[in-house]
């Protein structure tokens, strides 16, 4: 069965694993039909899962009509969540983006399609330059105060933009986020530049989204086990880089370490962003009931320390200017004294 967690510093739980939605409809052309998505829905209910991860925009808001009505009856035992920024209709330039208007008509046509009268959580899909951030800041917590909306996430933002966003709702007594949602994976170890640091700092739950790489963690290519849609969906990975020789064989040290322990590469690719800590929450998304049971086995596996060094130094990545220049010898003999091992607290490490 899954856990729960505290979602930020609110006191929310949510599983441990959140179900992501994406696969829900066939409007994009692939994806899991109405019957197949509540069997998904099901099993993860089975398995103690309470957190469903969707949006507007996806399957041009089919996925969210499937989602609602599978939640008629039991509504309330779930934490839904959407997000709402991107173009919903091309021709009509405020049908984007992250100002009030577009903010107020994502959030009523939500409400329809998921046939309820709140969301628990509201995501920012992304970063609107266009939009200052004030603006959204008021917004949600107008809409949060008018109870349409319980709590408020960002997804997709530079890290100078969320920092500024709760700053100034808490000057202001507005509602914050409580959620970083990224993309976030042994392939994709970017975000622990200045993304990560800043969720620490401001105790923002973690929602990482493609956790498996796009399939590539997966074995699917490593393994020789792609299917015909997989095949189709390949371009994608290859276009964004994510089908390197460096990914392979990051991919290729996932397969090892899910042979040491007798599971399968989604497994530890999974519980590898579960053991970052408890603020990280995977989003693992399904076409098939038997992807979604596969997947929530990650709960209860635990990567030893070998194993997690193996992953780490395999994906590790530089971190660049200033983090690797603060952290080099001579800059911290001049920062923190060489007397540095002898201070305990926050500031011990290194």
């Amino acid at each position: 069965m899954l856990r729960y967690r505290m979602l930020g510093k609110s006191g929310l739980r949510v599983s441990q694993i959140c179900l992501g939605t994406m696969s829900f409809g066939n409007q994009w052309g692939f994806g899991a039909d109405e019957k197949t998505s509540h069997a998904i829905l099901d099993a993860y209910k089975e398995a103690g899962g309470n957190f469903l991860d969707t949006a507007n925009k996806y399957h041009g808001g089919e996925t969210e009509e499937i989602c609602g009505s599978w939640l008629e009856g039991q509504r309330d035992r779930f934490v839904v969540a959407t997000k709402y920024t991107l173009a919903m209709d091309h021709e009509d330039p405020n049908t984007a983006g992250n100002h009030r208007k577009n903010m107020v008509r994502s959030v009523e046509e939500s409400l329809k399609r998921l046939r309820t009268d709140y969301i628990d959580l509201l995501w920012v899909h992304a970063w609107d330059k266009y939009t200052p951030y004030q603006e959204t800041m008021r917004a949600l917590d107008d809409l949060v105060r008018a109870g349409k909306v319980l709590y408020v996430g960002v997804s997709d933002t530079p890290a100078w933009v969320v920092s500024a966003s709760n700053t100034l709702a808490e000057l202001r007594g507005w509602s914050e986020y409580v959620g970083l949602q990224i993309e976030y994976s042994l392939l994709e170890r970017t975000p622990e530049r200045d993304l990560l640091p800043m969720a620490d700092q401001f105790d923002l739950s973690i929602l990482a989204w493609a956790p498996l790489g796009g399939g590539v963690l997966t074995g699917k290519y490593t393994r020789g086990e792609k299917s015909e849609m997989d095949s189709k969906r390949a371009g994608g990975n290859e276009a964004r880089g994510r089908t390197s020789e460096r990914n392979l064989a990051i991919a290729r040290a996932v397969d090892e370490v899910a042979d040491d322990l007798g599971a399968s590469s989604a497994q530890v690719a999974t519980a590898w962003v579960q053991a970052q800590g408890y603020r990280y929450i995977p989003i693992v998304g399904a076409r098939k009931v038997s992807q979604i049971e596969d997947s929530l086995k990650a709960a209860t596996l635990n990567l030893s320390e070998e194993h997690l060094k193996r992953l780490n130094q395999v994906s590790a990545i530089e971190l660049g200017f200033p983090h690797d220049f603060l952290d080099s010898k001579g800059v911290l003999d001049l920062v923190r004294s060489e007397s540095r091992h002898l201070i305990d607290g926050r500031l011990a490490k290194g």
